[in-house]
């Protein structure tokens, strides 16, 4: 008797920590989503066309190049009105479908790099080139968060 009154309530006391556990599990209204590189760069004055015309020849060509190989997702070049003369006035967002993806596929994009652009004396090079039109200011990887409950 005393054994068949444990059983039942080791039974009930299983059964409910297994919904509370489960109750636990909150639907959130929202989850992970792609994650973003973002670079800020500070255009030097009156180098903003010529920046302008990189971004728009080779940087464009090897982002396009990484979206066919499916190395990226998308990528967006934003402006910003800089208020101090040190801020940066450009943003360079590429959207990976994941941090894993993004690091999975380094020598992928390394090598497609290759390429597409040049060995890396030439990358080395247009680097070079670069600094006499722009500064980088930083980079960030940030995360996008949905405000969406994740399909089950």
């Amino acid at each position: 008797m005393k054994l068949r009154r444990t059983l039942i309530g080791s039974l009930v006391l299983l059964v409910l920590i297994v919904s509370i556990s489960v109750f636990a599990q909150v639907n959130r209204p929202f989850h992970n989503g792609s994650v973003w590189n973002i670079a800020f760069i500070r255009m030097k004055p009156g180098m903003e066309t010529a920046y302008l015309n990189y971004l728009a020849g080779p940087w464009k060509a090897n982002q396009e190049a990484s979206k066919k190989e499916g190395i990226i997702l998308s990528y967006k070049v934003l402006t910003v009105e800089g208020h101090t003369p040190g801020e940066w006035n450009v943003m360079l967002m590429t959207e990976y479908k994941s941090l894993a993806a993004m690091e999975a596929n380094e020598e992928k994009a390394d090598a497609l790099a290759q390429k597409v652009v040049g060995d890396d004396e030439k990358q080395r090079q247009g680097y070079r080139e670069r600094l006499e039109i722009r500064e980088v200011m930083g980079e960030r990887l940030a995360r996008e968060i949905v405000l969406e409950p994740r399909r089950r």
